[in-house]
């Protein structure tokens, strides 16, 4: 999907033109409204931070369904590694292989996909759900206000 992507209106000749970018429903973001004026600065900084904290479980989560691909992935390899042993006229590796590795479980009773779907519906839901409640109740459910008063800053 492209983006119709036009310049605002003409900026001074000693600055280059910026361009402005729809938000996703197709409106214009209000640059004062992201700023939350209504919110204090002790209070965005905190939401900053709070929200800068879900973006790492958001990393951690990222990591863990790595975890679960790519153990997904070396168990399949097993199968390989299994026909390569009994052509070599290994059977007796293969068994071992075949008997202590295809199918184990990660965790006592757990595959990966078990272990994300605790992730998911235990510490991360919960972590998420509380962001959310937070970021609603202090700021009306507005995200990134510390990051647009940054951006506000930096871009003078």
């Amino acid at each position: 999907m492209t983006h119709d992507v036009r310049p605002e209106a003409s900026a001074p000749q000693d600055q280059p033109e910026r361009l402005s970018y729809p938000d996703p429903s197709g409106s214009r973001v209000d640059p004062e409204e992201k700023l939350a004026p209504d919110v204090d600065d002790a209070t965005a900084e905190a939401l900053g931070k709070l929200s800068e904290a879900l973006e790492t479980t958001d990393r951690a989560r990222g990591h863990l369904y790595t975890f679960h691909q790519l153990t997904g992935h070396a168990d399949f390899q097993l199968d390989e590694a299994v026909e390569l042993l009994r052509a070599a006229g290994r059977d007796d590796m293969a068994e071992l292989v075949t008997r202590e590795l295809i199918g184990r479980d990660v965790l006592p009773g757990r595959w990966t996909f078990q272990i994300m779907e605790e992730y998911e519906d235990g510490y991360y839901g919960v972590f998420a759900d509380v962001e959310r409640r937070v970021r609603q109740e202090l700021a009306g459910g507005r995200r990134h206000i510390h990051e647009a008063r940054l951006k506000r800053r930096r871009q003078g």
